[in-house]
């Protein structure tokens, strides 16, 4: 069985803040909850990926010695 494989468009960041952002959009639209507490957990979960993504794409970022 052969993989399927993509070659992205846009980076690994713009990716995790278009879904970040959808997800709080979701979450405005719904009465205050248990869901949407999850919702909004899960989007700033997402806005922590993207800045340890760019941290780590960062020239500052030196390797172990």
């Amino acid at each position: 069985m052969k993989r399927r494989r993509t070659k992205q468009t846009t980076s690994l960041e713009e990716r995790v803040l278009r879904q970040a952002e959808q997800i709080r959009l979701r979450a405005d639209s719904m009465p205050p909850g248990q869901e949407r507490e999850e919702l909004l957990k899960t989007a700033r979960d997402a806005d922590m990926g993207a800045r340890i993504e760019a941290w780590l794409r960062s020239p500052g970022l030196q390797p172990p010695k």
